[in-house]
């Protein structure tokens, strides 16, 4: 019975997470056959993965209303051209290759995705990161993405922040400001996002626990798996910019990010806190999230 018990609890908590990786997997499965029934050679981010790029992009928005009402809004936000899309990092990104999903499908339109060095380890997904456009997100890498228009994404507090925030919605940036001065130095707009509840669709067993942090900083690897899954509403809101000033410095422009006073009317808050802090209930409720499917005035 106890193990009966502890086997059904371990399918509860990682049933729905193990089914997303499954279904990253199958994608890039979907990938290969589409490559090598096409004799596809091309560029893998060229229009001509175009038919492929939206067959997946169906699946996952499809995945998305389904499981979390998932919904996307304040796309005018985005400019029509090049532009760093800085974004909360949840326990699994899940959210963020929603939004990459709906703002193909919407606008069709790539938004290259700089991730975590962990990423590139993991086996037989190679072609999807190159198809989707997710990149190491070197300098060089950035910077030439947004000369050729592109928009391009940064969680500034990666996998860090995915296992060491929590319910509370804290940022956890560190001293990171690469983003700003990539931005400064192609002359873009940075605009925040943020998603609502994605603390509450997917969980970490972690908090601030000295001896994980610091396992983590050892190995920069996820020290803990992520759990959870539950059919939580799902909101991505995307902030106003805030614009290249050609008299800021890099440090400014990180100040500006952490107190921006051109988003809405939080003027001494960060530009993606004041999403948070608009939008999400402090401290996270899996109770409320759960509820807020139902809820249509919000809607």
């Amino acid at each position: 019975v106890i193990i009966s018990l502890t086997i059904s609890a371990i399918l509860v908590f990682f049933i729905v997470p193990l089914t997303i990786l499954f279904f990253i997997y199958l994608s890039n499965i979907l990938l290969l056959i589409y490559q090598r029934n096409g004799e596809v050679k091309a560029d893998p981010l060229s229009d001509v993965w175009d038919s492929a790029r939206k067959t997946l992009a169906s699946f996952w928005d499809i995945y998305a209303r389904i499981w979390h009402g998932y919904e996307l809004h304040g796309v005018e936000n985005l400019p029509e051209g090049p532009g760093i899309l800085v974004y909360y990092h949840g326990a699994i990104p899940i959210d963020y290759l929603y939004f990459l999903s709906r703002l193909f499908l919407w606008k069709k339109r790539l938004c290259l995705s700089v991730a975590d060095h962990f990423v590139f380890r993991l086996p037989g997904l190679k072609l999807l990161l190159e198809v989707t456009g997710v990149m190491p997100g070197t300098r060089e890498e950035c910077l030439i993405a947004l000369k050729n228009g592109h928009l391009v994404s940064v969680s500034p507090g990666g996998l860090r922040e995915a296992l060491f925030s929590d319910e509370s919605y804290q940022l956890v940036w560190g001293n990171r400001k690469g983003f700003a001065q990539v931005a400064l130095e192609a002359k873009v707009p940075i605009i925040p996002m943020y998603t609502q509840n994605v603390r509450e669709g997917y969980r970490t067993f972690l908090k601030e626990r000295r001896i994980f942090r610091q396992l983590y900083e050892i190995t920069r690897l996820p020290v803990t798996p992520p759990y959870g899954g539950l059919p939580v509403k799902f909101r991505t809101y995307i902030g106003k910019p805030i614009p290249y000033d050609p008299n800021i410095t890099t440090e400014e422009l990180v100040e500006k990010v952490c107190k921006g006073n051109l988003l809405f009317s939080f003027q001494t808050k960060t530009a993606v806190q004041a999403l948070i802090s608009k939008h999400q209930t402090i401290p996270g409720s899996i109770w409320k999230a759960l509820l807020e499917r139902f809820d249509k005035r919000r809607k």
